[in-house]
């Protein structure tokens, strides 16, 4: 199985709402960067009562553009995949102009307790305000005027992650899980990369046949793409381990390494990548760590582990 064949070609159409399946539009934020591609994709599900999929982050041209898209439509529900900031924010300011109700996995949590004197590097990117009024357990499903939602829960990315499927059409909407211009960002204890794993075969085994993602452009195919993605991060897996029996101790210096063609904005989200990789590791005991695994931790192969 190769790796999977990430697409850039998106166009953003700031400002306006973009018919992309019936029933259903994307508006994308304006809000581009190295982590949020073109920017964050809002999605309004329904016809004249609607649900909006992540409203998207504190941005008032955004807002505005949501508005005029449903203007003449009532909103029922705001969906919220999960509680990063270039997702969840606006749900506040939405569900006071509209009185829907909200829904999501749950409020914000990391994927674990953090060890003594550990700091969250994407602390600051969490919304904690965010509280549900609707929190859906797996497979549970939420229901409008002509469409249904069914929450796939997709933990990995954060731990309150959760994907949308569109009953009846083969669409999931996939936030932050799965993107076809790039792979998902996991930062411990943000995120875990077994729980990531444990979700990626959770889409393999559905049927879907179309993801719509939290930023960029939807993935066509999405079994061959979920299970090339699972390949590229079983690659990087083994990438870790040579580097470490080549003498490698430290995450920055396995960065310098496996992401030397990787732009070096991205080395710091690439050495987060590592270290979640790592952290999934010594649970399964092949590496070892002084100490609890940390992101500045040295590290080495347990004994017997790939010899």
């Amino acid at each position: 199985m190769p790796s999977p064949t990430f697409d850039l070609a998106f166009d953003p159409h700031y400002g306006r709402a973009v018919n992309v399946a019936p029933g259903v539009q994307r508006i994308t934020a304006n809000n581009p960067s190295p982590f949020t591609f073109h920017g964050t994709n809002s999605y309004i599900v329904g016809t004249s009562a609607v649900a909006v999929i992540d409203p998207g982050p504190e941005n008032e041209a955004h807002f505005e553009a949501l508005i005029k898209a449903l203007m003449g439509r009532t909103v029922t529900h705001i969906v919220i995949t999960h509680t990063h900031r270039d997702h969840s924010p606006l749900a506040e300011k939405l569900q006071k102009e509209t009185g829907a109700v909200t829904v999501g996995e749950g409020s914000h949590r990391v994927a674990r307790p953090l060890y003594d004197g550990e700091v969250n590097p994407f602390a600051e990117s969490a919304d904690t305000h965010f509280v549900p009024d609707i929190a859906l357990g797996d497979g549970e499903t939420i229901k409008g005027y002509g469409w249904a939602l069914t929450a796939v829960l997709t933990p990995g990315h954060a731990a309150n992650h959760a994907a949308f499927a569109l009953e009846g059409t083969g669409i999931l909407f996939s936030g932050d899980h799965v993107m076809a211009w790039s792979t998902s960002i996991v930062a411990p204890p943000d995120g875990s990369m077994a729980d990531y794993m444990a979700s990626l075969d959770k889409l393999i085994a559905r049927r879907d046949h179309l993801l719509f993602p939290g930023h960029g452009g939807p993935v066509k195919r999405p079994a061959s793409f979920v299970r090339a993605l699972k390949t590229h991060r079983r690659m990087r897996e083994r990438a870790i381990v040579e580097r470490i029996k080549a003498g490698d101790q430290l995450i920055p210096d396995m960065v310098k390494v496996i992401y030397r063609d990787t732009d070096p904005r991205l080395h710091g989200a690439a050495a987060l990548s590592v270290f979640a990789h790592i952290e999934d590791l010594v649970e399964r005991g092949i590496v070892q760590a002084n100490g609890p695994p940390s992101l500045f931790g040295a590290y080495r192969l347990s004994a017997g582990a790939g010899r």
